[in-house]
């Protein structure tokens, strides 16, 4: 035939749902007569796999090892069939290079476990609620690409679509039909959004949405809350939680005071916080923007009342609330927190989870609002990558999944025993804990709580919580490498990743 394929097979080894799969026998070599030294290097190979060559026809096969009893084979990490002992030695390899060539070794501040100290991991590969270092040990994974990952890791069918997108191209810069169906998708889900612009990151859509407001009302003046995140542009640098709380950084060097004189803060949570600043700037203020569920001060979520008060304030004073949804969106609910809640906001801005695991970011809202962007309207804002068909194509699928009957259900009662596992048995080992969860997002926090601003947060133990963090990653469970981070659960989690995590927890706690 004049070239090669290469085809590979996988071997389910069903040790949970959607578990990790075995690489098995792989096709070298198809439709030409393969030469002695082809299959010399083959059985090379497989001598250090424990498999074989096999001729069958034209073709010279890789055949499979056999099948680990206790874990899986993840690209070239072998494991033993004994529990293999945790090392990271690979990892630190690794991340000492990385330090010469990246600003501390990373390319996002918290992956570098600055608050929780030890080795940063460096992953290989993941699939469903798992996740493989280059160590070879593996992991229940609870972080989820920080939210993406919702019907799990490398979905089959999520990989598939986008094997078939990429035969047609990867970026075209021009208009692609798979935008206006994501943009349906994602309309008729979310209340608020008539109309929507996809970006490439939640900063971007966090960045748009604000000069959004700001053309629209004419104003200047925007409320955020102490502890959210809402990106690292400029102007919300300001009391920020995510990274810039878990590195206990004050407001970033490099950011001007011009870029956030018109960023007013409250505490979340703190209606009369809020109404002091609408009648001391009357008039000034473009809006509010706030997570309806803060997940970058750790979990914490709204009071009752809370999200009531803040659209009602808002158009009292002819401002605009704005949920940003990054985080929130089609994890709560498949409409997202706003849906969930039952409160109807002017504004939106979405991320993680319509890209199905690749850069994607969105707002929208108002269509009267929304039609101010350029081309339709004034207000600039353009990008090369936006609405790219790979996101666009990971974006439809992961939706259609969560579409499906029971997905919410799932997420709600995982998320549930997972945290009322772990809360229980800290509280059963003598430590000072509190945690809570909606659908698919959770958290804890080593204080007895409530928690219900940063300031509550702050009051967390974060050095028994990275001893906590250390032992579970010894213990095979990885979770966000913050205490200001919540953590997320997804269709691939099972009850056994539950029960073992649980279990995990309660002999950790006795440990710490």
């Amino acid at each position: 035939m004049g070239f090669y394929f290469i085809i590979f097979f996988f071997y389910s080894l069903r040790r949970q749902a959607r578990a990790s799969r075995h690489k098995a026998g792989v096709v070298v070599a198809v439709g030409r007569p393969y030469s002695d030294t082809l299959t010399h290097r083959v059985n090379d190979l497989n001598r250090n796999r424990g498999g074989g060559a096999h001729r069958h026809g034209q073709a010279l096969v890789l055949l499979p090892p056999p099948p680990p009893s206790s874990a899986c084979v993840r690209m070239a990490v072998s494991l033993d069939e004994k529990k293999k002992a945790f090392t990271l030695q690979k990892s630190e390899e690794a991340f000492a290079a990385a330090k010469e060539l990246m600003p501390g070794g990373v390319n996002s501040p918290v992956r570098a476990f600055k608050s929780v100290g030890g080795q940063p991991i460096v992953m290989d590969s993941v699939k469903g609620s798992r996740m493989w270092d280059i160590d070879g040990n593996e992991y229940i994974d609870y972080v989820g690409s920080w939210g993406p990952a919702i019907i799990g890791h490398a979905d089959d069918e999520v990989l598939a679509a986008l094997a078939e997108t990429m035969k047609k191209g990867t970026s075209f810069g021009a208009p692609c039909l798979l935008e206006n169906v994501l943009a349906e998708m994602v309309i008729s889900a979310v209340p608020c959004i008539e109309m929507v612009r996809f970006v490439n990151s939640g900063t971007e859509a966090c960045m748009g949405v604000l000069r959004l407001a700001r053309a629209f009302t004419r104003r200047e003046k925007i409320i955020k809350f102490e502890g959210c995140y809402h990106g690292h542009a400029d102007p919300f640098l300001v009391k920020a939680g995510s990274g810039v709380a878990t590195l206990g950084l004050p407001d970033s060097p490099g950011v001007p005071r011009a870029a956030t004189i018109d960023t007013l803060t409250a505490p979340f949570n703190d209606i009369s916080a809020v109404e002091e600043l609408f009648k001391t700037h009357k008039g000034e203020i473009a809006g509010i923007i706030l997570e309806p569920v803060v997940g970058n001060s750790g979990y914490i979520a709204p009071k009752p009342g809370f999200l009531e008060a803040m659209r009602q304030i808002t158009k009292d004073n002819d401002a605009l609330l704005i949920f940003d949804e990054v985080m929130t969106g089609f994890r709560l609910s498949y409409g997202g927190a706003q849906e969930y809640f039952g409160i109807t906001p002017d504004l939106t801005t979405l991320g993680k989870i319509i890209g199905g695991g690749l850069p994607v970011g969105a707002y929208g809202g108002r269509r009267d609002i929304v039609e101010m962007v350029a081309p339709a309207g004034p207000m600039y804002q353009a990008g090369t990558l936006s609405g790219n068909p790979l996101a666009m194509t990971a974006g439809i699928h992961t939706l259609k999944r969560l579409k499906e009957p029971g997905s919410y259900e799932h997420l709600d009662k995982i998320s549930g025993e997972l945290v009322q596992g772990i809360v229980d048995a800290g509280k059963k080992a003598g430590h000072a804990m509190c945690g809570g969860y909606i659908r698919g997002m959770f958290g804890f926090f080593f204080t007895e709580g409530p928690v219900y601003d940063f300031s509550d947060a702050k009051k967390s133990d974060t050095e028994k919580f990275a001893r906590f963090y250390q032992g579970m990653l010894r213990e095979g469970v990885y979770f966000a490498p913050s205490q200001f981070e919540a953590g997320f659960t997804s269709l691939a989690h099972t009850p056994e990743d539950i029960k073992k995590t649980v279990a995990a927890a309660e002999k950790v706690f006795r440990q710490i």
